[in-house]
């Protein structure tokens, strides 16, 4: 799962970065200002933004509301020093899904992303089921009746994104942003080749990935 960390303290971005790339799993990235937060938004997807308020070029709530203007869909997680009732107030009605107050516990607002993508992505539950598949949101795992599915990074990161968005066509062009973090670039070819993988793999328990020429593509249940 892909995190837009939006802050601008170097020490601690760096931090965040670690804990939520190297304990939590995520994929992060960080941006530094308001106006480079809007730069990589354009050129990439991404299932969360942790969007701190003081920002060198901009207030945050200034680029919170432009983002809600712009049907920006993730869900927001504010993260800031401004901790009175008016600002948490101000931030949830700008359209912040979660408001959380600096200084604070790292375990906590672990909780609290992991929070938003259940309830995003997951209904209320951890797991979201596709077939005999369940993709486990807080421990970033794949199971099969149960029993850890073994993929690759990048063949993970394709059925990641299908089962987040499973009944939804998924662009090749974000699934390209997805693969492309884990390690050189792709070849013109390598979605396909790994759409394919996947296929294979999956086929035999109960799910189905559909190419939807010029659109993307779509997993769901296999009815047969």
């Amino acid at each position: 799962m892909n995190i837009l960390l939006v802050e601008d303290d170097a020490v601690l971005a760096d931090g965040l970065l670690h804990t939520l790339s190297n304990i939590g799993g995520y994929l992060v990235t960080c941006a530094t200002t308001g106006a480079y937060a809007e730069h990589v938004l354009l050129a990439q997807d991404f299932d969360l933004i942790v969007l701190d308020l003081g920002l060198p070029d901009m207030d945050g709530l200034e680029l919170l509301r432009k983002l809600r203007r712009r049907k920006v869909p993730m869900p927001i997680l504010i993260l800031t020093a401004r901790d009175g009732i008016n600002d948490r107030i101000e931030g949830i009605e700008q359209g912040a899904d979660d408001y959380m107050a600096k200084p604070f516990e790292l375990r906590e607002l672990e909780a609290r992303i992991h929070a938003l993508i259940r309830r995003c992505y997951g209904g209320f539950c951890n797991d979201i089921v596709i077939g005999r598949l369940a993709l486990n949101t807080r421990d970033h795992q794949i199971f099969v009746d149960g029993q850890p599915m073994m993929l690759s990074p990048r063949e993970y990161g394709v059925l990641e994104i299908l089962l987040l968005q499973a009944g939804k066509v998924v662009c090749k062009d974000r699934l390209a942003q997805r693969l492309s973090t884990e390690g050189d670039a792709l070849a013109d070819n390598a979605i396909e080749v790994y759409i394919h993988r996947v296929r294979k793999r999956i086929e035999p328990y109960g799910a189905v990935i559909k190419t939807l020429r010029g659109l993307g593509y779509l997993l769901e249940a296999d009815d047969a």
